[in-house]
């Protein structure tokens, strides 16, 4: 992934976004030609040159110091995610150029996996830096069903989201849910961009999903650890739920669970699927 490429696409949509107004700052003539801040008013608001501002916006960060981007935070105002993905592409920048390598892939300890299926009422996903599913319960898996084809391995989700034609009727939110996981992986670049598999994954959505590549180049960065998920289920209809992630400190796997609203016909809705779910009796009797 070019670094450089991706500070300059980065630091040019934040200062867009950024009216003077906004910024505190007032402004004197006519019609601007930009619609956020100019590099002078960002250079004024950070306490750098110009000419210095400049050289970051094109691309180089290589020895620009914490306090200095820190000045670039207070200036863009950024957020948490956005000021961490900023000192992540300050740090592969400053740093010798390093190869692209493979990591090894994280698996699920027979610990978590024991924990996923002790998780009976609660829909549970194990997914790796890369949204690979690397584990789940049964009720997980009766929740996202097209993640786990039949006689084959989990699907990867950024995949299934841009490439599964079937996602659009699944997520009746669709374009917020794959605008979240566009940024993710967009913050998961800056974090390490010489991860070989990202690298293969972005590769192939950018070239396979036009809405990936816009998204992937406007270089937006959030964090998604919860929120709300509505879900067109083939089997018991919509159903609302409460996210959250949790990830395992040993590894980069991150688990998600999904929650209704008690007394929620969403509620109503992952009962039924529980009992869609379940095994027979006699089969439920034999495995004792």
């Amino acid at each position: 992934m070019a670094t450089q490429k991706d500070v300059q696409q980065f630091l040019t949509a934040l200062r867009a976004r950024v009216t003077p107004e906004k910024a505190g700052l007032t402004v004197f003539g006519g019609e601007r030609r930009v619609p956020g801040l100019r590099r002078e008013e960002v250079a004024q608001l950070a306490g750098v040159s110009t000419a210095y501002y400049t050289r970051m916006e094109r691309g180089d960060l290589g020895g620009v110091s914490d306090s200095v981007l820190f000045a670039l935070v207070r200036a863009l105002q950024l957020d948490e995610a956005e000021s961490a993905h900023l000192f992540d592409l300050a740090r592969a920048a400053t740093g010798p150029r390093r190869e692209t390598r493979t990591k090894p892939e994280a698996r699920v300890s027979p610990l978590i996996a024991q924990l996923l299926d002790t998780m009976r009422d609660v829909p549970a996903l194990a997914m790796n830096r890369v949204t690979t599913v690397v584990g789940s319960n049964a009720l997980g898996r009766a929740l996202f069903p097209h993640l786990f084809p039949a006689d084959a391995a989990p699907v990867n989700s950024a995949r299934s989201m841009f490439l599964d034609e079937r996602a659009k009727d699944f997520y009746p939110d669709w374009e917020t849910s794959a605008r979240e996981g566009v940024s993710a992986l967009r913050l998961l670049a800056g974090q390490d961009p010489t991860d070989r598999a990202l690298m293969a994954l972005v590769g192939e959505l950018a070239t396979r999903s036009a809405d990936f590549r816009t998204w992937w180049g406007g270089h937006t960065v959030r964090t998604h650890t919860t929120g709300t998920k509505r879900i067109n289920h083939p089997v018991v209809g919509e159903i609302t739920l409460a996210y959250g992630t949790l990830v395992v400190p040993s590894s980069s796997i991150v688990i998600a669970t999904y929650l209704a609203e008690p007394g929620s016909a969403s509620a109503d809705a992952l009962d039924l699927l529980r009992s869609w779910a379940a095994p027979p009796l006699g089969a439920a009797a034999q495995s004792r």
